[in-house]
């Protein structure tokens, strides 16, 4: 090496040790995928499955979380989970993340339970799903006796899931937060689930909505335990769901540590209260998150 390059690479190395560790490691593309939970155009997914998922990616949707499997027929929109997983691989899309209906299991027996749990667990494994999640439960359900319950049951279903090779995970409403007697259900289930078994899917504009505790607070009670995240806004006026960037969540404030929350995948959803059609609210908030967003994530 000749005197000028390495003056020249010497003085590179020295400038690269005074720039922050975060803009040094600063990678050269987007961490995580930009994700979608199907939910939002769920509709248009039951009457088009591939021209619906084709105009998704067309917006920049990479990763797309599962709604709607039929655990008898082990079908997802229709098609049987190895049809819909050849219609990822044409569409090089993947779907890390499901959504499966446990609510209607939270009183059944164990054994109605741990067959169900292994028909997800069979589609989950066809699509190569990083997550199986429990994502709600009736009205009628929503008591504290219930949440104790639901918390074993969340267990049980963490083990077995777990077991299999794939995550589990509980995704939260705003129902969770409400106020029982100075109990809440979602402090239930952070206090009775083993958080080995039991990882959250944190919808934020549920905890904005209803939670005393904002995101990067509720994360630093358990940082870690928050593998994923749902994004959409809520209207100024209704408080209804509404299309990023035109409601009153400052997502740019909100927004925790990806690293500190432990997060491995974010979907936006909108499950209503469209300003046109859900897949222009779903294009939308697409180009609202890459515009102002998607540089933190």
């Amino acid at each position: 090496m000749d005197r000028r390059k390495f003056i020249e690479n010497t003085g590179t190395l020295c400038l690269s040790a005074l720039l922050p560790i975060s803009t040094y490691s600063m990678p050269v593309k987007n961490k995580y995928k930009l994700g979608l939970q199907l939910f939002s155009i769920h509709q248009d997914m039951t009457k088009d499955t591939v021209s619906t998922l084709k105009a998704a990616k067309a917006m920049g949707y990479e990763d797309f979380e599962t709604f709607g499997f039929d655990s008898g027929k082990g079908t997802y929109y229709g098609y049987k989970a190895i049809e819909f997983k050849k219609i990822l691989e044409d569409l090089q899309i993947t779907t890390n993340s499901g959504h499966y209906e446990f609510a209607s299991y939270l009183t059944k027996s164990d054994d109605d339970l741990k067959r169900f749990v292994e028909q997800c667990i069979k589609g989950a494994h066809v699509l190569d799903m990083k997550y199986i999640v429990w994502p709600w439960i009736a009205p009628e359900q929503r008591t504290l006796d219930n949440f104790k319950l639901m918390a074993k049951r969340l267990n049980v279903i963490g083990e077995q899931v777990t077991a299999s090779g794939i995550g589990f995970a509980y995704h939260n409403h705003g129902f969770e937060f409400i106020d029982q007697g100075g109990e809440n259900g979602f402090d239930i289930i952070l206090k009775d689930t083993d958080p080995s078994l039991v990882k959250l899917q944190m919808d934020m504009y549920w905890v904005m909505n209803s939670s005393k505790h904002t995101p990067k607070e509720l994360i630093s009670k358990q940082p870690g335990r928050y593998v994923m995240w749902h994004l959409k806004d809520m209207d100024k006026v209704t408080r209804d769901y509404t299309e990023l960037g035109n409601g009153s969540i400052d997502y740019i404030k909100i927004l925790p540590n990806p690293v500190e929350s432990g997060l491995k995948y974010y979907y936006l959803e909108q499950g209503g209260n469209y300003a046109n059609s859900p897949m222009q609210s779903a294009a939308d908030n697409a180009t609202y998150l890459k515009k102002h967003l998607q540089q933190y994530l």
